[in-house]
């Protein structure tokens, strides 16, 4: 019985008797463990088990297990995202290492099209497409979780809506508002499509819970309430900047070449998304403006909000 043994003794009866457990009979089970292997700890055959085709095409896995990827990715940035907002003695070095990680996630998702946008048959995807409607993308309920937790949802409201809308703005009211309500619904009668009307259905309730949890808490919020001091941290806004470019012009212009790959034709013309919207203009973030943090960027920086340079973003 060396020393360190006889330590590591005491400190697990104390843990296990600070929780009226005895430490003899959890020894007494670790007899009979089996040994942690790799496959159960990834749980490995069940994330392999759920690539489910519905064509017999090859190529229609690679889309398959591309989104997969890019949802585990969303997790990942929902997971850091999620303990800024919880922490109580938010400092500007946890702020930026976790946003300094979100980043480095989607720097993945946004060099990582060409998996898909150079990876794939583009006569297999013309066909196996089609059973895809009328699902897309644009249903991924943690992508828009990861914008609701990023930034106040002013800033999230179509640009056309904004002055009508404040923080007195009843949640659900804010919610029809939001500018990716305009990818499914009519301009002209307001009717949603089945694109908005599935997505809804599945998520609404879950996305306005969502929102009124981080309505305080949010990326934005959260670094408006720190002293003026930390505000002017060139780590911290460098790292705030290059996500907010990041998230909402290059990995949203790497989607958008991907998407012209596929769906434009030789004469100009080009297809509609599976979802049914007009992607060209919903995607370009010229259009969109999405922006997470307004105020950190220059006036000439907003006004040309899109262009894919991330030599920009630094503050020097």
């Amino acid at each position: 019985m060396t020393k360190e043994r006889e330590q590591l003794l005491k400190q697990l009866e104390e843990k296990f008797s600070a929780s009226g457990q005895d430490l003899d009979t959890h020894l007494q089970g670790l007899l009979h463990a089996n040994y942690i292997t790799y496959w159960d700890y990834i749980k490995t055959d069940a994330l392999l088990s759920l690539q489910q085709q519905r064509t017999q095409y090859p190529d229609e896995m690679v889309f398959i297990m591309y989104h997969q990827v890019n949802e585990l990715l969303f997790k990942m940035m929902l997971w850091e995202l999620e303990q800024v907002s919880k922490k109580e003695d938010l400092t500007v070095d946890f702020f930026s290492e976790k946003l300094y990680r979100v980043s480095r996630y989607v720097d993945v998702l946004a060099s990582s099209f060409s998996v898909m946008g150079d990876g794939m048959s583009l006569e297999q995807y013309q066909k196996f497409r089609h059973t895809l409607t009328p699902a897309s993308g644009f249903q991924s309920a943690q992508y828009r979780k990861i914008e609701f937790a990023s930034t106040e949802l002013i800033n999230l409201i179509d640009n056309r809506f904004r002055a009508t809308i404040d923080r007195d703005t009843p949640f659900s009211h804010a919610f029809e508002h939001l500018y990716w309500q305009a990818a499914g619904k009519d301009h002209k009668t307001g009717k949603k499509n089945a694109l908005l009307s599935n997505f809804e259905n599945k998520y609404r309730k879950d996305f306005i819970r969502f929102m009124k949890k981080y309505n305080e808490t949010n990326m934005w919020t959260r670094f408006k309430s720190l002293p003026e001091s930390e505000r002017t941290n060139k780590k911290l806004l460098n790292a705030m900047r290059h996500y907010d470019h990041t998230m909402n012009v290059r990995w949203v212009m790497a989607h958008y070449h991907a998407a012209g790959k596929y769906l434009a034709k030789p004469d100009g013309t080009v297809e509609e998304a599976t979802g049914g919207s007009d992607w060209r203009k919903y995607m370009l973030p010229k259009y969109q403006k999405r922006i997470f943090f307004p105020e950190l960027w220059s006036k000439d920086e907003l006004d040309n909000w899109g262009i894919d340079n991330l030599e920009t973003c630094k503050i020097l």
